[in-house]
């Protein structure tokens, strides 16, 4: 998965050496501005981007990026030098595309998108599965951590289970937001174990940056939001302070960020979560946000709602792309025509609106 479609963004331009993606929101999508894949891609035999040049492949797209990833390890560990490997998968995205034998266990006990958004999980286990087992069979389980996450609350399978959680991805309820985040080191920390402290995808960098020894100047430091995890995954009952997380779901009209402010958004301390600055709930009783008690804690809906104000005044400044116009023809697709050839008139494009060449979508959500 990209950072971004544009040749600024992709991942080569940010750190990584080894770069194997698809560009878009899932494979064979594409959205007004620079947010699109390869024309015509699908999840079975994808063209892929490796390091700067399309690839026409043959399989099922997790496949290949657990294949890909696996594949490149082994080659930093032959040559014994330490490597950050970062598998960001498109499943279990719609479109739900994949081969049968993957789901057809699932027909006839869910609807058929269901399954085939089963089958997408089921394939990810199995590829997590063979990943670890390398690991294993290299010898280096035991000093590699492996970090397991999702970005988002559930879709497709909400309404068949949703462990009891409000909501789904889009929304700002615990069932939109909470996620798994499994944690394996065993030089470093036992396993086996919970921790109910309230944490977030901020905290990541912090955390690699102290188990990697990075020293970080003062420039970095201040731009680090997020807490060193790892007294936590040494001893989950560790002190840890109360704080603020907000969520703000994004997706507004371009450039109607002022309107925006309380659209589906929540901040949240350990016990409590504000919800679109109008539904408190007491998530140490009420995990599932059935109970709206706002009436009966002023004080405390007073204070998250300070603290989500000056949150939303810290943004003011960073929205770069507020008003940006973007390119009349998609980078992915110019870059994959260049490659292969085709493609349509570029000057007929030019002289086009970028929502009238594909379908109309909101932005991307925006999360802290």
């Amino acid at each position: 998965m990209a950072s971004g479609d544009e040749a600024a963004y992709r991942p080569e331009q940010r750190g990584f050496d080894e770069v194997y993606i698809h560009g878009g929101g899932g494979i064979g999508q594409t959205y007004p501005g620079s947010c699109g894949d390869a024309p015509g891609n699908t999840n079975i035999n994808p063209a892929l981007l490796h390091n700067g040049q399309f690839e026409k492949t043959q399989g099922y797209c997790t496949d290949l990026f657990f294949g890909q990833a696996i594949k490149w390890m082994d080659g930093q560990r032959q040559l014994d030098k330490p490597f950050l490997a970062y598998v960001s998968l498109n499943a279990a995205h719609d479109p739900h595309v994949l081969p049968k034998g993957y789901y057809e266990h699932y027909l006839g006990k869910v609807p058929e998108e269901t399954a085939k958004f089963y089958g997408m999980i089921e394939n990810i286990d199995s590829n997590f599965g063979t990943l670890l087992k390398k690991l294993d069979e290299w010898g280096i389980e035991q000093n590699t951590l492996v970090v397991f996450l999702t970005d988002n609350g559930g879709t497709q399978g909400v309404p068949i289970y949703n462990a009891g959680m409000r909501g789904a991805k889009a929304t700002p309820y615990q069932g939109g937001t909470r996620v798994p985040s499994f944690w394996r080191w065993p030089a470093g920390f036992s396993g086996g174990v919970d921790c109910t402290a309230l944490t977030a995808h901020i905290d990541m960098f912090a955390t690699l940056a102290e188990i990697a020894g990075a020293k970080l100047g003062d420039n970095i430091k201040q731009q680090v939001e997020g807490r060193n995890l790892l007294p936590l995954l040494k001893n989950p009952q560790s002190e840890w302070p109360d704080r603020y997380l907000v969520t703000h779901l994004g997706r507004w009209p371009h450039g109607q960020m002022a309107g925006a402010k309380f659209a589906k958004c929540s901040i949240q301390n350990r016990r409590f979560t504000l919800v679109n600055n109008a539904e408190l709930y007491d998530l140490g009783s009420d995990p599932g946000e059935a109970k709206n008690v706002i009436a009966e804690h002023p004080d405390v809906v007073a204070k998250l709602r300070s603290e989500y104000d000056a949150w939303w005044d810290s943004l003011q400044s960073l929205q770069v792309n507020e008003n940006v116009v973007g390119p009349k023809i998609n980078p992915f697709k110019e870059l994959y025509w260049k490659q292969f050839g085709g493609g349509p008139d570029a000057e007929l494009l030019k002289k086009m609106d970028p929502s009238s060449i594909v379908p109309p979508r909101a932005s991307n959500k925006a999360k802290k």
